[in-house]
């Protein structure tokens, strides 16, 4: 139970008290949260409520519950408060949304205008590579420090998975990682960023191990220097409406050859294929993974999330992939370093 939240006031509080407190607000819609003297919530009081009470007849002195909506909106904690439904509260336009539970108590408080949503994940970002193809500007920095658009790679998806409601995430490095560790010594916009290092580059998955603690039962798995405004909230609830054991988000990767390409049959040509294109999709270095799975990866060995897909595969587990057709660069080259650079140019958000 929450008591101490700006948005909170108590049903005895005065209209003066209200509009006190609203005005007090910085960047935070303009709405309060009612609560009686054992902290049930009872209604809700805005900023137009009030003004339009004023309008009506009512005094500044008046007990809010006079004029509050006793008939309020909300999520039921454990019943409806998923990310499926803060998507529906989104759509309804709704700002912010009070968790309540059983005995109509504050639990929560969802600012659905600051977070895109808030998913139940942790998020673990491998950051232990040399990023040798960006040498020399990788000699004295690690890969996930270079800038793109004024702001370190990594810190776009560290900022991006914020965005979504991740509170849980970790960072495993190596190469150069007392730079990261330093990077993340002070929490980002609110969030702190645990670093794990890894003793050797134990490839894009093994050093998860090394994570002492999980806060939830699917863990996002991602390699750092990834550009991407992939849809986070989309890619959980396509994961748990397919009830998979890991999901590999992938981007469309197309090739045309132009030339024509005999179909044999031994030395026998059966036809040609004039200028054939083919449509394929490519592993974006981006999962989710239910948290037992991570039981299947073997202690300080080097492992890539690849050898997970084709182990869970061969258990006959359900392994997913999920169309990522956004933005994405897998900063490896010069050439996709300048790229991103550029893109970041032209787009608002990612």
């Amino acid at each position: 139970m929450i008591t101490n939240n700006i948005h909170i006031i108590n049903k005895r509080s005065s209209l003066i008290d209200a509009l006190r407190l609203i005005n007090s607000f910085r960047g935070e819609p303009l709405v309060l949260f009612v609560v009686d003297d054992d902290n049930r919530m009872v209604g809700t009081l805005t900023d137009g409520d009030s003004r339009r009470a004023l309008i009506a007849g009512a005094s500044v002195n008046d007990s809010i519950d006079k004029v509050m909506h006793q008939s309020f909106n909300y999520l039921r904690k454990g019943v409806d408060d998923d990310v499926q439904h803060l998507r529906e509260q989104k759509q309804k336009q709704m700002k912010l949304v009070p968790i309540l539970d059983s005995d109509n108590h504050i639990v929560d408080i969802v600012n659905l205008e600051k977070y895109i949503t808030r998913l139940p994940i942790d998020a673990v970002l491998m950051a232990g590579g040399k990023g040798e193809r960006l040498r020399p500007l990788t000699e004295k920095t690690p890969k996930p420090l270079l800038e793109v658009g004024g702001k370190c790679i990594i810190d776009h998806n560290v900022d991006r998975l914020i965005s979504y409601g991740v509170e849980h995430i970790d960072v495993t490095v190596n190469y150069l990682a007392e730079q990261l560790e330093e990077h993340f010594a002070t929490p980002r916009n609110g969030v702190y960023v645990r670093t794990f290092r890894e003793p050797k580059f134990l490839g894009t998955i093994g050093s998860i191990k090394f994570v002492d603690t999980f806060y939830n039962d699917t863990i996002l798995v991602m390699n750092s220097d990834l550009f991407t405004n992939i849809d986070y909230e989309d890619f959980f609830l396509h994961f748990q409406q397919n009830d998979a054991e890991m999901s590999v988000a992938a981007v469309p990767y197309n090739i045309s050859i132009e030339l024509g390409i005999l179909d044999l049959d031994g030395r026998n040509i059966k036809g040609l294929l004039e200028k054939p294109k083919y449509n394929y999709y490519a592993n974006a270095g981006i999962y989710l993974i239910k948290r037992r799975a991570l039981a299947e990866i073997p202690e300080n060995t080097f492992f890539h999330a690849t050898h997970l897909v084709e182990k869970l595969i061969a258990q006959g587990k359900k392994v997913i992939r999920y169309p990522l057709n956004g933005t994405w660069i897998d900063i490896g080259t010069p050439q996709e370093y300048s790229r991103a650079k550029d893109l970041v140019k032209h787009i608002d958000r990612i």
